[in-house]
């Protein structure tokens, strides 16, 4: 399949919206670049998981994480990592699938800009979905492992989004090590707490982003990307205890 490349200058401006809703940007020369990129197939699949139950969303989040597994991790790593490849394939090739599964987007520009032509980024969910596969099929050897990992992200989405928000923490086995270390102390429910009693800190901090802070502040002095499991583990539970009583768990090593 054909993908031709379209120019970032035009996709966030009224007409190319417009043009987008009326089926005409393949009539628009000036909105394509000379760049063009060949796959072999192109499945549909969710690219927002923004509303919706925790259950419906975590189905959404696993099916795109396999439809990304299964086929677009199967291209150059400058293909699937480039935003202009999502938007074009998007906005030229996939209309009618977008505006049946997120018909918010035909009403509104706004929608159209945030569901589609997101910043490329640890906030859009299509970026999302391209590390955590990419991270389970670089990690897990069975099935059973892969549908854990999957669980684990969508289980532990907030420390996840936190963990590929800074690129010191987006290493493969950090992520997989410390989903392992949530899983294995039963962490889960309790990172994802909002911090009370705290006015020092933000209004809407979580457990879960004061460790990650934490590990921020001390790199590189700990270099805790290359830790092993048991290193990082007693780190991560010393850091928790910072904010949180931890005669209140059963951890492991507490």
């Amino acid at each position: 399949m054909e993908i031709r490349l379209l120019k970032k200058d035009y996709i966030k401006k009224e007409e190319f919206y417009k043009d987008f809703l009326e089926d005409k940007i393949m009539e628009k020369e000036e909105y394509f670049s000379d760049k063009i990129i060949h796959i072999k197939e192109d499945p549909d699949f969710p690219i927002y998981m923004g509303k919706g139950g925790e259950e419906e969303r975590g189905r959404l989040f696993k099916e795109a994480f396999r439809v990304m597994s299964e086929c677009y991790l199967n291209t150059d790593r400058d293909i699937h990592m480039d935003e202009m490849f999502w938007y074009s394939l998007l906005c030229v090739h996939k209309r009618e699938f977008l505006l049946r599964e997120y018909p918010q987007i035909g009403e509104s520009m706004k929608d159209f800009h945030n569901i589609v032509v997101k910043k490329f980024d640890w906030e859009n969910y299509i970026y999302k979905c391209i590390l955590g596969a990419q991270y389970v099929k670089d990690n897990a050897d069975t099935e059973e492992e892969i549908e854990k990992y999957y669980d684990l992200i969508v289980e532990n989405l907030d420390v996840f989004n936190y963990m590929i928000k800074y690129e010191v923490f987006r290493n493969d086995k950090f992520i997989i090590n410390v989903l392992d270390i949530i899983n294995d102390n039963d962490l889960a429910k309790v990172l994802k707490f909002k911090i009370k009693d705290r006015p020092d800190l933000g209004k809407d901090e979580r457990y879960g982003r004061r460790v990650l802070f934490e590990f921020n502040k001390v790199y590189p002095i700990v270099m805790s990307p290359m830790l092993d499991k048991e290193e990082l583990e007693v780190l991560f539970i010393k850091y928790l205890g910072y904010y949180y009583d931890l005669s209140k768990l059963e951890c492991r090593i507490v």
